[in-house]
């Protein structure tokens, strides 16, 4: 709440994550990515506020206690591999410790051996060096402190995974190991993953659906292979993002998103976009599958 008045950091965010689906949700840094995944698992600071239902099966998590939240959502039915890894690791404990903790609070393994046997099997899934199981967090470089983050995410087999930038500080091989690891979680028994991310290689290699936020709102949903491949995406943001892309125009979006505080009266997207009218900047877009008043059927945006 800057100056004392209330921002609305994500409005009318409306997408589902079905079983066995992976929905990447995209977009520039500061966009609301983050805050509403804090907001699903209810980890948001305590003057937030939210509105709306959040629905795991029949249960509404926005609405649900710290009660309900930890003792039966967190681990159990969504697990977390969360932004800033090192923040959620507890300092003063080693890795293997946390991870056997872990298997014992969510899994029905006992018995010193077995839960031994299954912390190490979470390490190999994160591809986590087992050389490094009896070391503490702060003996860890942030790409293996982001392993340590995946591989307890991974203990408990959650039917929801969220995944804040699983990929941060992991070379390219460690990339594709974690994505795809992300991935066989998504097949294994139809579970189902929402990945937050910027690096739009990883995206296009693990998702099923995409959705793109910007000055926290959902611009555009679309499936995958529409989207990364032909006929494109059909917001002039979404398009935006894609060009950026080394292997693709390598052209940067020009300005910077609007203070979430200080949005416009129209698109929020207008002062940035070559193909604004009059109407982009007074009127705001109807949200559908995309935001946008004038938006593309298609274009080669390859160069």
């Amino acid at each position: 709440m800057p100056g004392g008045r209330r921002v609305a950091a994500v409005t009318d965010a409306h997408f589902e994550v079905a079983a066995g689906e992976c929905l990447a949700l995209i977009g520039e840094s500061g966009c609301g990515k983050s805050v509403l995944a804090s907001a699903l698992l209810g980890l948001l600071p305590a003057n937030a506020r939210t509105r709306g239902e959040a629905r795991l099966g029949h249960l509404d998590l926005l609405a649900a206690d710290e009660r309900t939240l930890a003792g039966t959502v967190r681990g159990r039915r969504i697990g977390l591999i969360p932004q800033s890894p090192a923040a959620h690791l507890t300092p003063v404990r080693t890795v293997r410790s946390q991870l056997e903790e872990t298997v014992v609070a969510l899994t029905g393994v006992r018995g010193r051996t077995a839960v031994r046997a299954a912390a190490e099997a979470a390490a190999e899934r994160a591809a986590f060096p087992p050389d490094h199981l009896d070391r503490h967090p702060h003996q860890l470089s942030g790409g293996i402190a982001q392993r340590a983050a995946t591989a307890l995410a991974l203990v408990g087999d959650a039917p929801l995974l969220l995944a804040d930038e699983p990929t941060t500080g992991l070379d390219r091989d460690l990339v594709d190991h974690t994505v795809d690891e992300l991935r066989r979680h998504v097949d294994s028994a139809g579970r189902s993953l929402l990945v937050i991310t910027h690096d739009l290689a990883a995206a296009e290699r693990i998702a099923d659906r995409v959705a793109v936020m910007y000055a926290g709102r959902i611009v555009e949903l679309a499936d995958a292979p529409a989207f990364f491949g032909a006929p494109g995406p059909r917001h002039p943001y979404s398009r935006g993002l894609l060009k950026a892309l080394p292997d693709r125009a390598f052209a940067a979006i020009p300005g910077m998103p609007p203070e979430l505080g200080d949005l416009p009266d129209g698109c929020a997207f207008a002062a940035r976009c070559e193909q604004a009218t009059d109407t982009c900047v007074t009127r705001p877009p109807m949200t559908d599958d995309v935001a946008c008043h004038h938006p593309h059927v298609s274009e080669d945006i390859s160069a």
